[in-house]
């Protein structure tokens, strides 16, 4: 098959293009992975069932899995019901992290619905997100796959390690780019990484792992700088938070350390402003706080390192097989992007 030149892909995306488009690719996939995340709930304790079935309802994209599947199918465009449930597993992963960062967030809602923590407890949510993490592994196991196991739990334990970074530089108006970047290597963009790299592991295309582990971590970078962006320009009603949150929880995100780069030379004030904010997280002027990293510059900032990282991504994707599916990454990169006008 004749290589298409990824510009060119690009220059074919429609406006019109939107999420359901790139889903509908791998649409029956899809639904068997989706049915399969609920299926895969075995546990004899109904408390443990209801908080689980409450988090996963909550829903979500189920972006990462989604990713698996087109994986899968661009490595070998046929049905796989082992591809189907590591994507189900991986949603399952995924669903555990976001009840855990509930917990430490003491968030009462995500994606406008109560969390599983305001529903029942602290103590209750951080169970069950830890079933939901040994239920993927007792699931895994099924697989039988000694190199699945090792990306799986190796990959598991850098999430939790990012996850303790961040907390780790919570209120520090002292962490750095760098900093941030480790972060969100762990708690972000790991998953991204075990969603793509499964499914060469699966298909036996392991010749492909580095070029998935680029594409994986680049994206997963550049959708958490978008998001980290928006929580200073986005909508909240469509974000399900307020617009400040991370600032509020004194959470070490690119904007707000660009913003003090930029504002310790320029406005004393502010910097001084945004600093004690950080340490305290105290933000009773939360807009006034908000304006101030919008005019300092840093928002652009992120953005070009945003579209930095996602250029990374869609390059990675350039040495992989060229066909539709590999078309539906491309997009979603596309996609993510498109959030920040």
């Amino acid at each position: 098959m004749t290589s298409t030149p990824l510009s060119n892909a690009a220059n074919s995306l429609s406006s019109t293009l939107n999420y359901a488009d790139i889903q509908s690719i791998v649409a029956t996939d899809f639904d068997i992975m989706d049915k399969q995340v609920f299926g895969s709930l075995d546990s004899k304790v109904q408390l443990v069932m209801s908080v689980s079935q409450h988090v996963i309802n909550a829903g979500g994209k189920r972006m990462r899995p989604l990713i698996t599947l087109l994986c899968a199918r661009m490595l070998n465009d046929a049905p796989s019901e082992q591809a189907m449930h590591l994507a189900a597993i991986t949603e399952m992963l995924h669903t555990a992290t976001l009840v855990h960062d509930d917990v430490i967030d003491e968030s009462n809602q995500r994606r406008g619905k109560p969390t599983a923590n305001a529903t029942w407890d602290n103590a209750t949510a951080v169970l069950v997100g830890d079933y939901l993490i040994a239920r993927a592994f007792n699931l895994l196991v099924g697989f039988q796959s000694l190199p699945l196991l090792q990306l799986f739990s190796d990959g598991t334990c850098d999430i939790a390690e990012g996850e303790v970074l961040q907390l780790q530089h919570q209120h520090n108006p002292a962490a750095t780019e760098n900093d941030y970047l480790n972060i969100i290597d762990g708690k972000t963009s790991r998953l991204f990484m075990m969603a793509t790299q499964g499914a060469a592991i699966l298909q036996e295309q392991t010749q492909y792992l580095q070029a998935l582990a680029d594409f994986g971590q680049h994206f997963g970078n550049a959708f958490q700088i978008i998001d980290d962006v928006l929580d200073y320009s986005g909508d909240s009603e469509i974000m399900g938070k307020n617009l400040g949150d991370d600032l509020a929880e004194g959470k070490p995100t690119l904007p707000t350390i660009k913003a003090l780069e930029l504002l310790k030379d320029t406005d004393k004030e502010g910097y001084d402003k945004l600093r004690i904010a950080i340490q305290t997280g105290k933000t009773p002027n939360a807009e006034q706080l908000i304006e101030l990293v919008r005019d300092s510059g840093s928002l652009e900032y992120c953005k070009r390192r945003a579209l930095e990282e996602t250029k990374l991504a869609q390059q990675a994707l350039s040495t992989l097989p060229d066909n539709r599916y590999r078309q539906g990454l491309y997009q979603l990169t596309e996609l993510a992007s498109a959030r920040l006008i």
